[in-house]
């Protein structure tokens, strides 16, 4: 069995496709078809719930016991929100987008005529007319699409609600680091996808149903999660997500923990992260000898974790999150290792549960 894991160049393609791939919350299909497209080939059965989560299940005879490792597949973005006579277009928040760095970006707005292109324009520092408007906010940010007027922006389409996301896409910088406007939380999506692939690819026999959860709507309160993790009522829960790489400049490790980039994923503490679990997967790390961080939470994680954790019954959940810079932004980093070293761990962790830990966690 292969100890350490290592992304391939077919699990780099995929990789590379489902970060290009557009899935802004309430509107992930195309994500979803191609996260689905791929995990076919891993699984027993494919479930797709009213609003799109997609959970790809092993082992569905052993419903009894269910353990999910979960991911989010939406993005951030903006809605058409007002179409001014002369044909510029404002916009609102879907989700946490960060309007501070919307200016001077390329922008597409999704309708049923197809993608219409545009750009956030922004006033010269030269003739900005007032002190009030030398800063960007949401009710001064623009969006330029060509059109004199407002009939012409409706006739390509245009309509308030369209949804509007940004156009860039995947790159590697310096062999190291992976950049994309969607790694959070897709490179959840894709680490599980590979966990999965291992199990498959290691003939590893489950002792439980598994249940590989590609929420979507997270980024607008855990949405998907509650709706499905009511539908499944697993034992357990795994979850992974992004949390902030603090080492960059302007932000206080007093307050946020003190996480870099490169030196493995994050294990969460917080109310909604049970002790026994999280202590499986630490025990899993230091068997295994997978360096990890640790980071305090307190009184919620903000993740789907505590969606899971309180849901029916309870559930056993905890916390797997990967250091990543720049969040809500279209250049968000996260280095390889320690999505290699993620994807170890949980497989490591689903093994140490199915070999040792059955009867805490499953038992009646």
């Amino acid at each position: 069995m292969e100890k350490n894991y290592y992304i391939d160049n077919d699990s780099m393609k995929f990789l590379e496709k489902y970060l290009d791939g557009v899935s802004p919350s309430g509107e992930e299909t195309e994500g979803q078809k191609i996260w689905i497209n791929h995990m076919k080939t891993f699984v027993d059965k494919i479930h797709v719930d009213l609003y799109g989560t997609a959970v790809g299940i092993i082992n569905p005879k052993k419903s009894k016991h269910k353990l999910v490792i979960e991911a989010h597949a939406d993005e951030i973005s903006w809605y058409v929100n007002y179409i001014a006579e002369d044909g510029i277009i404002y916009v609102s928040r879907n989700g946490g987008t960060d309007h501070q760095i919307a200016i001077s970006k390329k922008v597409v707005i999704h309708t049923k005529k197809g993608p219409v292109y545009g750009i956030f324009g922004w006033p010269a520092i030269h003739i900005r007319k007032s002190t009030d408007e030398k800063h960007p906010n949401v009710d001064n940010i623009f969006i330029d699409i060509g059109a004199s007027n407002k009939n012409e922006v409706i006739n390509l389409g245009v309509h308030v609600g369209c949804i509007v996301t940004y156009p860039d896409k995947f790159f590697i910088m310096n062999d190291n680091y992976f950049v994309s406007r969607a790694l959070d939380n897709k490179i959840g999506g894709f680490i599980i996808a590979e966990v999965t692939k291992m199990l498959v690819e290691n003939s590893i026999d489950l002792q439980y149903g598994l249940y590989i959860v590609n929420s979507v709507q997270e980024e607008v309160g855990l949405k998907g999660a509650k709706v499905i993790s009511q539908f499944l009522k697993p034992k357990i829960a795994i979850v992974t997500d992004v949390t902030h790489d603090t080492s960059i400049p302007m932000v206080d490790k007093k307050t946020q923990g003190d996480i870099k980039c490169g030196l493995g994923p994050v294990i969460g503490y917080a109310t909604s992260i049970h002790k026994n679990l999280r202590e499986t997967i630490i025990d899993s790390a230091k068997n295994n000898e997978i360096p990890f961080q640790r980071l305090v939470s307190s009184r919620y994680t903000g993740t789907d974790t505590d969606a899971f954790a309180y849901s029916n019954k309870g559930v056993y959940s905890a916390l797997i999150s990967i250091p990543l810079r720049y969040m809500h932004t279209t250049v968000e980093m996260v280095h390889k290792s320690d999505v290699e070293k993620t994807v170890s761990l949980i497989f490591e962790t689903l093994q140490e549960i199915n070999n040792n830990r059955y009867n805490i966690f499953f038992n009646d």
